[in-house]
């Protein structure tokens, strides 16, 4: 009974931490864990469209509604004489069915190609214990720990048994992973140097955290996630 108590406790101090690191009023809440069913990963999924995206749409057949369009801060293009439609979270295919729709009713079955101009390039963000905190552009395969070196390193040499990998696996949905850093440094378990991957966070903690359960629910505001171990 006093270990369940125990993990409860260090879950919920793992959440205050996350809600800490993403700006938001935590929520959280200790309960039995299970772990996650499968999810199948496209295996080269597309792009995602996102705010400020410059977008050249063209009508082969209807080239005067040629025109160019930003994704505005809302998630909405505004297309000629067809009013807004949104585009923010959907691949090229689906604005084109989108756009087709829009037009249905000046345009004969209208054909329309979508050139992404100008699109906003991935980054991963480190944060805690590094020498450079920030943001930087991804610009490669990078693992956590070249992310880390390219953050200056760490600060402190005990934080390397701990490092946790933040990743948003859907709207409603982060994940972090724990990695063993000073483990993959010494040449064990080289293999298990997470991959970082656009968004991703992560984090070098001051102090040890405790050992915790391998699946750790919680909710922090509109997010759900688990902590991997």
């Amino acid at each position: 009974m006093n270990m369940r108590r125990n993990r409860a406790g260090v879950a919920l101090a793992l959440c205050a931490a996350a809600s800490g690191l993403f700006g938001v009023q935590a929520v959280c809440r200790a309960q039995k864990a299970e772990p996650p069913a499968p999810v199948l990963e496209q295996r080269h999924p597309r792009y995602v469209l996102q705010r400020e995206d410059v977008l050249m749409v063209s009508f082969p057949l209807s080239t005067e509604m040629n025109q160019t369009v930003t994704i505005q801060p809302d998630g909405y293009i505004n297309l000629l004489n067809a009013g807004s439609v949104y585009a923010q979270g959907l691949t090229v295919p689906e604005l084109v069915e989108a756009i087709k729709k829009a037009y249905g009713g000046i345009l004969h079955d209208p054909i329309v190609n979508i050139d992404v101009q100008d699109f906003q390039k991935p980054y991963f963000t480190v944060s805690g214990q590094v020498g450079k905190p920030g943001q930087y552009e991804l610009r490669s395969d990078t693992t956590v720990a070249e992310a880390i070196a390219v953050a200056g390193g760490m600060t402190m040499p005990t934080a390397k048994t701990q490092v946790f990998l933040f990743h948003r696996a859907s709207k409603d949905q982060m994940e972090v992973k724990k990695v063993n850093l000073k483990d993959i440094l010494n040449g064990k378990n080289a293999n298990e140097d997470a991959m970082v991957m656009p968004g991703d966070m992560i984090y070098v903690p001051e102090k040890f955290i405790a050992k915790f359960r391998k699946y750790v629910p919680y909710t922090v505001g509109a997010l759900a996630g688990s902590y991997l171990q």
